[in-house]
């Protein structure tokens, strides 16, 4: 890639050197659930991350409106990163469904914005298995997508723009997301704590479509995989697919998260058949089929389920003496 080169820029303070690591990254939505793991796990190996957000935006991480052009090109130019993860977008179909000029401003047009500025430079873009109509699984990269809900479409159409302007680009697509949360809502897997934690009143849980539930942590140490691969080898391009493989419906996921945390799950009530009106559809079966990755030695093992619903949900146990009870 033109421009790497090692640039060890190393200060003396009290005789003591500073190193900055010479592999940069800027991470897109790094305030996000997905966004703030990739960041970390770039930081914690040895890169020099720039996490950008906007709302969301805090010390030290870039306040940047991806919408924005010149903000973009500045970010870039100001930076010089040798990778770039493109996490920011609007992922939920819902919202997407409701305000969606707004969403396709962010999920396809900043996009392109992105892509244009990146010449030189290896784009991950992060997309979803929810291009795919879940009606003949499992989809392999090659697959021909056809998306059901407008997020999808966005999301599919975000992925021509990276490639028409970016063609050395890749694209990651995962499937639905969790992982250490500020807040349960974040991720609709967590969302799910509630519901399991009230207990004493029954609900009804979707039991209809199949999820794979995936930790942020091991996408970003997928992504991590790939920008190193690809600082290597130039070649590494195109469409790629990472998912756990424990597949469960929403219904099966809540029972698996009262289990981690040896609570009952005898108020929960799976629900067979789609209520009216139930927001945007979803595929009933979007699995991805991964080999890709796995062939070229760029996966990650997924994390148990169990481990990593634990690791994303003990802060929000009222009762902090479970840790005790589930581990020893």
């Amino acid at each position: 890639y033109p421009g790497f080169k090692i640039n060890k820029s190393k200060h003396l303070m009290d005789s003591d050197e500073v190193y900055t690591p010479y592999r940069r990254v800027l991470v897109t939505g790094a305030t996000g659930l997905l966004g703030r793991a990739v960041y970390k796990e770039f930081k914690n190996n040895d890169w020099d991350a720039l996490g950008t957000g906007y709302n969301r935006a805090r010390p030290c991480f870039l306040k940047c409106n991806l919408l924005d052009e010149d903000a973009v090109r500045g970010a870039i130019q100001g930076f010089q990163p040798h990778v770039i993860v493109h996490c920011a977008a609007e992922r939920r179909p819902d919202v997407v469904e409701r305000h969606t000029e707004a969403a396709m401003n962010l999920n396809v047009h900043a996009c392109a914005s992105l892509a244009k500025e990146a010449a030189g430079i290896f784009l991950i873009y992060i997309s979803t298995d929810y291009v795919f109509d879940g009606r003949n699984p499992p989809y392999g990269e090659n697959d021909a997508p056809n998306p059901l809900n407008l997020y999808g479409k966005s999301k599919l159409e975000g992925e021509r723009e990276i490639l028409r302007h970016c063609p050395g680009a890749a694209v990651l697509r995962v499937p639905i997301l969790f992982g250490e949360v500020e807040k349960v809502e974040e991720s609709a897997v967590t969302v799910l704590w509630d519901r399991v934690q009230e207990g004493a009143e029954s609900c009804t849980i979707d039991h209809c479509q199949q999820r794979f539930p995936t930790y942020t942590n091991d996408v970003a140490r997928v992504c991590r995989n790939m920008a190193e691969r690809a600082l290597q080898d130039p070649s590494l391009r195109g469409i790629f697919h990472y998912s756990a493989k424990e597949q469960m419906t929403k219904y099966e996921i809540a029972c698996a998260i009262a289990d981690a945390f040896n609570l009952p799950s005898s108020h929960l009530i799976p629900m067979t058949e789609q209520p009216a009106g139930a927001g945007a559809q979803r595929p009933q079966n979007a699995q991805l089929e991964c080999s890709r990755l796995e062939l070229l030695g760029l996966s990650v093992e997924p994390t148990p389920f169990k481990t990593a619903i634990r690791d994303s949900l003990w802060p929000f146990q009222h009762d902090k003496r479970w840790r005790q009870t589930v581990f020893h």
